[in-house]
């Protein structure tokens, strides 16, 4: 049912410290678990700030991405090549989401339910009913308030795309109808839901109320106004939250509940909620500790976290459901057997905090700019890892479950520290020339659409730190927080932030990483060091000179020359690092430009290495196995060295087996 009454409303507050509030809902939801369905009703109220008048609305309906295999959801899905559907499908994994009756509130209440259609503005996909345009009686003029009351149903699936059920375990998100963003001149933004992208819309206040089993624990976006009980031994639970754009629940049986408070000098306290599986309590503090960790680095780096409380979800096994972001509530992941250092559950719950910041708080929109959540956030994820837990180690895990997947059982090797840019560096340079940025994220190929969004864009902003220096993106990145907090910023904002805080013209650095997509390449080609006497025909002296290769190396001064290429399409300014026996070093400063240049150097100590972007400032670079060379190859040392190492494991390992047999 939908109601729409209109109100002249005043401006909308400034963005600051609060919201627009502009689209604002109050919702009764009950959960059947014997039916597996949501019983909903809603009544939304929208104010159009824009300068522009609308005689529609749009509203998503994302759970119809899973009503059949024909959706434009599945389609892409299929593409990337992992589908949340495996093995036998049911009919119950199935899912949909049906608006019984549409209402208008005005002076009097209209039913709109048959002035409803489906929409497909992205690909014309007649099948796919992810998207619902409902025509008004009357446009809403500039700064009006209209209301709708909405009457919906919703089969719950198998969890798709971390929502869903397996068993007494339910995850909701993106469950009810959901109101596009009106961009005045642009019209509607609500476009249909993709495999490979999120959600966008506008912020405003919740109030929700969910009926579910007296029995179950319930956790929410928002803070718990009241909780009654029914005569049909059902529990309802009313929470509200101002300032977001989202609204997702959880509840099961089987949850444990943990509450700690966050307390840092500068920052406002936060109200931590755990809810955790039984068998993964033994993991509490960690999850804590990289809550912590998040609401510390982004609050320290860009903004303070201002809502005072979040809920973190540590999902049912198999469910699928971990890993996600949502307004003041994520969900983490982790795993029955789980030492410390294999950077799970820390990793994955300090990227899911730090969304609140880098999604919730700047609200880019998911469809067409993912990189700026996902991009910013990864980032920002590594380094609060760094500063926080500092190295990684390798781990492996063994023993695969039925139908693949990571194995039980790790393995760490506490010896071997890797970086912990190396996964990122590896995703991208699989698809480092797949697509242009620029472009709309649900336009990426759905199989390559991830490492554009997270890893390129984390690297090029790791490129960016090590190129102008943390002290000058640091304040790029939150005077970009601060500035769009509560908003919906693109591209050309960000970029327009970055040169404004740095003083310098960027566009050759965007033009490259967001408006194109070169390969970056710089490579050491050749190195030579002779003894640098001359040869050939000196002085007029008709006989030529010749060094013969058995002269004595330590007679005299020798010359050194490195050649050096740009083998990508990318340009960008790299340094030359010229390392002699001595332990002198010479380093050279190269604009990049040329497809490849040549130095030279004469010194008294013969040159024994080159490498060029010694520091790893561009790290975009797809092959860093090129970017050094030696005058003698000595490949036989780290071959003996890693064999010896690996002997040893071996070793130890063979004997810690030997006791138990």
């Amino acid at each position: 049912m939908v109601t729409l009454s209109l109100v002249t409303a005043t401006a909308p507050p400034e963005p600051l410290h609060e919201s627009a509030r502009n689209a604002n809902y109050d919702i009764q939801v009950r959960l059947d678990v014997e039916q597996r369905m949501l019983i909903g009703s809603q009544t939304l109220e929208w104010t159009n700030i824009t300068d522009r008048e609308t005689d529609e609305m749009w509203f998503h309906l994302y759970w119809n991405g899973w009503r059949n295999d024909r959706s434009t959801w599945m389609k892409g899905d299929r593409i990337r090549d992992r589908s949340d559907l495996s093995g036998d499908v049911r009919e119950s994994d199935w899912s949909w989401i049906e608006v019984d009756r549409i209402e208008w509130l005005g002076t009097e209440t209209l039913d709109l339910t048959d002035e409803s259609r489906f929409a497909t503005p992205d690909d014309g996909n007649a099948d796919d009913r992810t998207v619902l345009v409902v025509s008004l009686p009357n446009a809403v003029q500039p700064g009006e308030t209209a209301q709708i009351r909405m009457e919906w149903r919703s089969k719950i699936p198998k969890t798709f795309a971390r929502t869903g059920a397996r068993g007494e375990y339910y995850f909701f998100a993106h469950w009810f109808p959901k109101l596009g963003v009106f961009e005045g001149e642009r019209g509607w933004n609500c476009h249909q839901f993709h495999s490979t992208t999120e959600f966008f819309s506008d912020y405003g206040v919740y109030d929700v109320t969910m009926t579910v089993p007296e029995s179950y624990e319930l956790g929410a976006t928002g803070r718990p106004l009241e909780t009654t009980e029914t005569a049909d031994g059902q529990r309802s639970h009313r929470y509200h939250q101002a300032d977001v754009h989202a609204f997702t629940w959880t509840t099961s049986p089987d949850y444990v509940v943990l509450e700690r408070m966050f307390a840092r000098e500068g920052l406002p306290t936060v109200a931590m909620r755990l809810m955790m599986q039984a068998e993964h309590l033994g993991q509490a503090d960690r999850h804590f500790a990289a809550t912590e960790a998040a609401l510390e680095s982004y609050g320290q780096w860009y903004g303070p976290y201002p809502y005072g409380h979040v809920t973190v979800v540590d999902p049912a096994w198999g469910s699928g459901a971990g890993g996600m972001e949502y307004p003041t509530l994520f969900t983490s992941g982790t795993r029955l057997f789980n030492p410390k250092g294999m950077d799970s559950p820390e990793s994955v719950t300090i990227h899911e905090a730090g969304h609140q910041f880098w999604y919730g708080l700047v609200g880019n929109n998911e469809f067409e700019d993912a990189w700026i959540d996902e991009g910013f956030n990864t980032f920002s994820t590594i380094r609060t890892l760094e500063t926080s837990f500092g190295p990684k180690v390798l781990s492996r895990r063994f023993v695969e479950p039925p139908g693949g997947g990571r194995g039980f059982f790790p393995l760490l090797f506490r010896d071997i520290e890797l970086s912990r840019w190396d996964e990122r560096r590896v995703r991208f340079r699989q698809s480092a020339e797949s697509d242009i940025p620029d472009s709309h994220t649900f336009r990426y190929f759905p199989g390559t659409a991830g490492n554009i969004s997270y890893s390129k864009t984390a690297l090029w902003l790791a490129t960016l730190e090590r190129h102008l220096g943390w002290e000058v993106l640091q304040p790029i990145l939150s005077t970009f927080f601060e500035r769009y907090r509560y908003r919906h910023p693109d591209a050309a904002d960000f970029i327009a932030v970055a040169e404004e805080v740095s003083g310098q013209d960027l566009s050759w650095f965007f033009d490259q990483v967001h408006y194109d997509h070169v390969a970056f390449d710089y490579a050491v080609h050749s190195i030579s060091s002779v003894p640098a006497e001359p040869t050939g025909f000196i002085d007029g002296d008709p006989e030529p000179v010749y060094n013969e290769p058995e002269d004595d190396p330590d007679s005299g001064r020798w010359l050194s020359e490195v050649i050096v290429q740009r083998n990508g399409g990318g340009v960008f300014p790299v340094d030359v690092l010229l390392q002699f026996e001595d332990g002198e070093e010479r380093r050279f400063q190269w604009d990049g430009s040329e497809t490849w240049k040549a130095f030279t150097v004469t010194r008294e100590s013969k040159l024994r290495r080159a490498v060029v972007d010694p520091d790893r400032v561009l790290m975009l670079d797809v092959n860093y196995s090129n970017n050094g060379r030696s005058v003698e190859s000595r490949a036989d040392l780290p071959a003996g060295k890693w064999s010896t190492r690996w002997l040893v494991w071996a070793q130890d390992l063979f004997t810690t087996f030997a006791y138990f047999i």
